[in-house]
């Protein structure tokens, strides 16, 4: 990847000293931004020994990440782990540097952290600061806010165009999360397809207070990727710069000409997008969903299922056609963004019908163990997918009932299975 990089940091408007720190390692193409926090400048050390331990740890596995091949996506976890541990140690540095300072003690910091290997950008990510990407004209949030403000706004305590009127505005600067004020902390991590054309931003919330998607692209358009960092400096500072501003601008080179890779990506992110068992995933859970797929193709007339076998994968079509039947007997045929297949996510019976392509046909490929990983590791995905489902399947079995038995098995089923999605993601 061709990959061009600015940052910059200010103190901001009201502040007499600076708490960010930023890293940039051109080598090991790791991009990280810590806003500390605590007394008698506690933050500024906390956030700076963030930064250079993580560094530091990361620095021991390049051998890893220069083997990483992101073609067959082997050692993803690997790295994944590998980038959780590195802010754990930080967090243990901290702590312990505390622990022997009394004036220290308490201190804290975010850290937000951005690796780029081969053609796959991996985050971890505590606190407030956040990771953006822009592609193709649309701005992506892959970072959650570890705020009071972001956990009441998700229970539907305050909106968040009404914290500065609200009780809780003395608390927007409160984090759930931190670095080095416990001996561990939670890192969410996540990894994803980078594609040419990508940019993103890593910046602590003296920036992002201020920013919308519209000026994060008004910002980023600008020719020489070095006035970036600037204009958004300039740019929280004229919206009052009441904290420390940081900004880290990352730009992987655009293609000549759009490349296959990213038509699949795009293709796989639309077609999942699309479907009414995912309607409720935001753009980060579309892509830990999507990275738990797997494409396969398949030849007019090839068998995909077959009836009485057993299964434990749920398919999707891509693109192309399948003609679901059992024995001779046709039942109908599905298109791009269709499904079939999905009971096998839920038990282990066997198939009621067969699946064979249609002309040349691709389908991704969601396996049970895979799904299972991914329910029990994502509580907050693990409610949407598995309430969709529920939908999804109260759906077609009211459907049977009243081929079968009309409006009488129809109203057992409003009996014994309500419609509770308004409870279910009212919070979220």
């Amino acid at each position: 990847m061709n990959i061009e990089h600015s940052a910059t940091t200010d103190n901001g408007k009201t502040r007499d000293h600076n708490e960010d720190n930023f890293l940039v390692d051109k080598k090991l193409n790791l991009f990280v931004v810590a806003d500390g926090m605590g007394g008698h400048a506690a933050g500024e050390v906390a956030s700076s020994l963030c930064v250079r331990r993580v560094r530091e740890a990361i620095a021991e596995s390049r051998e890893m990440i220069s083997k990483f091949d992101s073609s067959d996506g082997k050692g993803r976890n690997d790295l994944l782990h590998m980038l959780e541990a590195s802010v754990q140690g930080a967090c243990q540095a901290i702590y312990e540097l505390g622990e022997r300072n009394p004036e220290q003690r308490g201190m804290g910091t975010t850290c937000s952290l951005l690796l780029l290997a081969g053609n796959r950008g991996f985050i971890a990510h505590v606190g407030d600061s956040r990771i953006y990407l822009s592609r193709h004209g649309q701005v992506h949030q892959l970072s959650d806010d570890h705020s009071l403000v972001n956990e009441l706004v998700r229970r539907g305590k305050v909106k968040l165009e009404d914290i500065d009127s609200s009780p809780y505005r003395n608390y927007k600067n409160a984090v759930t999360r931190a670095v080095g004020v416990y001996q561990t902390v939670e890192v969410d991590t996540l990894d994803f397809d980078v594609l040419p054309g990508d940019q993103f931003i890593i910046c602590s919330d003296g920036l992002h207070h201020y920013l919308t998607d519209e000026s994060i692209l008004d910002l980023l358009d600008k020719k020489d990727i070095k006035e970036s960092p600037q204009a958004m400096i300039d740019f929280a500072n004229a919206g009052g710069g009441h904290d420390n501003i940081t900004s880290i601008v990352v730009r992987v080179g655009a293609a000549a000409e759009e490349d296959k890779r990213s038509t699949e990506v795009t293709l796989k992110l639309e077609v999942l997008k699309g479907m009414q068992l995912f309607r409720y995933l935001n753009y980060k859970e579309l892509v830990r969903l999507m990275n738990i797929t797997q494409m396969r193709r398949y030849g007019d007339g090839e068998s995909i299922i077959s009836e009485g076998d057993a299964g434990a994968e749920f398919f999707i079509i891509l693109d192309g056609k399948v003609r679901l039947h059992k024995g001779d007997s046709f039942i109908t045929s599905l298109k791009r963004g269709d499904h079939f297949g999905e009971m096998a996510l839920v038990d282990s019976d066997v198939r009621s019908a067969s699946a064979s392509a249609q002309g040349s046909a691709r389908t991704l490929v969601i396996h049970r163990r895979d799904f299972y990983e991914i329910i029990r590791e994502e509580s907050k995905l693990s409610v949407k997918l598995l309430w969709s489902f529920v939908r999804e399947l109260t759906k077609r079995l009211r459907k049977t009932t009243a081929d079968l038995s009309g409006a009488r098995v129809d109203a057992l089923i409003d009996a014994t299975i309500p419609d509770l999605t308004a409870h279910v993601f009212k919070d979220d």
